[in-house]
Parts: structure tokens; sequence; C-alpha cells
């Protein structure tokens, strides 16, 4: 978490201004749109079975702003964007991928021809002033470019792990009936509305109605769905009630401090 403000007390602050299951990296654009969605899949989709962050590919797989089930087993996916920065980060073909990754091979020359480099300078520095051979300014100058060298292949890596195709890549399109994104007009629009994709505004009604999908389910991906949304609601609830998840399991907050003291409830 982010900050030195207490969850505990957030959660609290959450609570008392009507946002109890807002999360600490959600703009206040992000919460509204997100809650949007929801009242579509309710009001319109018809579903009464909804999530929030839900990772449905498995334990290491994407997480979606929001799920459902709705008549039928009829399974949404609602993805929410907010800006046009978070719409492009998905926003990548699988051709965009390929051609990012074959970057690869000329970082790691760069890196390599960096590192050679560093040797014949130290073996030079070495020559140079044996007892002081770090300080000769070849060396630390190779030095220097190989440590930018090896930040910049490192930051190349990271990208490749983290690039994302999820608008355009067919197994995650092959994860529900119908995909949604809902983003204010001026994010997305037809034109740049991704293939197989509807489109939510935030009034909250479908601008482009989705593409229905042939999706294979049995009652075991049914059933694995609705799991999914199962945890991430009981720990949407957890977390609105002030339980914090560390690598040691969550923490559970003393119930009269995250609600005051308890009372007995008449009628």
């Amino acid at each position: 978490m982010q900050g030195s403000e207490p969850e505990n007390d957030r959660s609290a602050d959450a609570r008392l201004t009507g946002k109890p299951f807002k999360r600490d990296n959600e703009t206040e654009e992000t919460y509204r749109l997100k809650w949007a969605a929801w009242e579509w899949l309710y009001t319109v989709a018809q579903c009464r079975i909804i999530g929030v962050e839900v990772r449905l590919e498995g334990p290491s797989g994407r997480i979606v702003d929001l799920a459902a089930v709705g008549p039928g087993n009829t399974v949404y996916v609602v993805e929410v964007k907010s800006s046009r920065s978070d719409f492009a980060r998905d926003n990548h073909t699988r051709e965009d991928l390929a051609a990012l990754m074959a970057k690869k091979g000329a970082y790691a020359d760069r890196t390599g021809l960096a590192k050679a480099t560093l040797v014949q300078a130290a073996s030079f520095a070495k020559k140079e002033r044996p007892d002081a051979w770090q300080e000769v300014a070849a060396y630390r100058y190779a030095l220097a470019g190989y440590q930018r060298m090896l930040q910049r292949e490192q930051s190349y890596k990271d990208r490749v792990s983290t690039y994302s195709i999820k608008f355009h890549d067919d197994r995650f399109m092959g994860i529900a009936d119908y995909h949604y994104i809902i983003a204010p007009p001026d994010v997305v629009n037809r034109r740049t509305l991704p293939p197989g994709w509807g489109l939510l505004n935030d009034t909250p009604q479908a601008a482009v109605e989705a593409p229905k999908k042939p999706v294979r389910k049995n009652t075991g991906i049914v059933s694995n769905i609705l799991r999914a949304i199962s945890r991430s609601n009981t720990t949407s609830m957890m977390r609105a009630q002030g339980v914090m998840f560390t690598q040691d399991g969550p923490e559970f907050p003393s119930l009269q401090l995250a609600n005051g003291p308890l009372r007995e409830v008449s009628g």
C-alpha cells in the first residue's frame, strides 16, 4: 500500500463518504465508471452475480474490472478505462508484441558490447595504475556505460513482461460471451473500439453493442467463474471492513475500532 495512512483509517473514511469499496489506487472517475458499469450489468443485462477485480484465468491470470453472470449463464466482462493512457496500455496487438520482442537481440548485443568494452578498459586501467585502477577515467566511463545498458535492458524486459494485448488476445476474448469497455466519450469511441468489444457510456447505456462470442462453456467453466467472483467479493468485503492483507495473512481490525462501539439492534 502507498502512503503512510493506516489502511483501517482509509477504510473508515471510505465508509463515511459512502464509498466503502473504493480502492486506494482508484481515481474518483474510475470508481464512478465502475459503478455505472455495475448498474448496467444489473439493470440492463439482468446479471445477479457481479464481482469487481476478478481473476478469471486461474491464480496467475489477468484481472478484469468487472465480471458478471446473467440469465442462461451468460458471462459478461467489463473493463473500465478512465483515461487515454489507461486504454492504450491494453490496446496492443500480437503484432505489436512481436515487434517489441524482436528488439531483444539488439538490447543483448548492446549490453554485450558494453561489457566487452568494460573488460578492455579494466585491463588498460590495471596496467596504467595497478594500485588505483578503479579510479582511471577510461574504466569509470566504461563502467557507467555498462551499468546504463544493464538498466536499459532491464527496463526493456520489464516492459515485455507487462506488455498487455488484453483487448486483442484470443484467449482473453474466449472467457466471456460479451466484452465491454466503459469509458468517457473522449477516451474511447466507435473508431478506436477494439474488434469484438462493445462500448458503454456512463449514463449507463450501450453506445455500441458487443457481439456475442461462440464461447464453449460447460458446468465446470461456469463454476470456475462463479468461484472467482465469490473470491473477489469476499476480498472486497474484507477490505471495506478494514482488513489488511499482508505476507503473513489477513489482519482483522477490532470491531470497536473499525465501526465504533457495538450496539444492540432493536426491532
